[in-house]
């Protein structure tokens, strides 16, 4: 098992457990004592865990460890604010693909009914919010649903979005930096929207604020690979300048132009 690997499970046992041991994940994972001490040490540097007497606890971030009905409401007036700006990214008619996400969730219910669209999703709450719409033709991606964003993932998410050619795809992120680029906290849903990057002409990420400055543990690619970053007002506008440096426009809901 690589690093990585090693991390995310310890990661799943701390957020499921409430705390780790270092002896029980050596013997879980089948590695030394010496080599659970230095994963610990990695992720108390990234901020995802804190060191306890012969073990570690998760650092609750109620944006990492709740689900999305949880979460729903943080933020909820720069949520709206950026999900009506990435209204007018929205083609005449054609296709799109809407990530899962509480943002997109808000820009899939705000979706207006004068176009017709084929809208592609992961998301159980965005096939909800989409499935009375006689206007919209549905799609919707299957595979394994975590419960914490109640999205689908693996290989058979992968197998459905290789067979689509989307005009613009709506993401999702829980971090941003100029150096990382875009992440998010689980491999394979960073797997997954890496998948519908690919499968877009263009990708635009709605993210509030709080995303900006922060790397979190599944990276989804390089901030080249994406054309449009819509974030809200309160963002900094120092990293701003250093993200558009690297490749996409940032735009500020309620500006339209990018905001360097």
């Amino acid at each position: 098992m690589y690093a990585p690997e090693r991390h995310q499970a310890i990661l799943e046992q701390a957020r499921s457990n409430g705390r780790v041991d270092v002896r029980e994940l050596a013997e879980l994972l089948d590695v030394t004592p010496e080599t659970i001490r230095r994963d610990l040490t990695s992720l108390e540097r990234r901020g995802l865990v804190r060191r306890a007497h012969g073990g570690a606890i998760p650092v609750e971030r109620s944006v990492m460890s709740s689900a999305v009905a949880d979460r729903g409401e943080l933020l909820d007036t720069e949520k709206l604010a950026i999900a009506t700006a990435a209204l007018e990214e929205l083609p005449d008619g054609g296709s799109i693909i809407i990530d899962a996400g509480t943002t997109t969730i808000r820009f899939a219910e705000l979706l207006p009914a004068d176009r017709n669209l084929t809208v592609v999703t992961h998301s159980i709450p965005v096939a909800i919010a989409l499935s009375g719409r006689e206007d919209i033709e549905l799609l919707m991606l299957g595979g394994s649903v975590r419960q914490t964003s109640r999205a689908a993932v693996g290989t058979w998410t992968h197998q459905m979005v290789s067979m689509v050619s989307v005009d613009v795809a709506f993401l999702s992120v829980n971090g941003i930096t100029p150096e990382r680029g875009l992440t998010t906290h689980n491999i394979a849903e960073a797997a997954v929207k890496l998948a519908l990057i690919k499968a877009a002409k263009r990708s635009i990420v709605l993210a509030d604020h709080t995303k900006f400055g922060r790397e979190e543990f599944g990276r989804i690619a390089p901030l080249g690979a994406i054309d449009t970053i819509i974030t809200d007002s309160a963002v900094n506008q120092d990293l701003v300048l250093e993200i558009e440096a690297a490749g996409p426009d940032v735009v500020q809901a309620g500006n339209r132009h990018p905001v360097s």
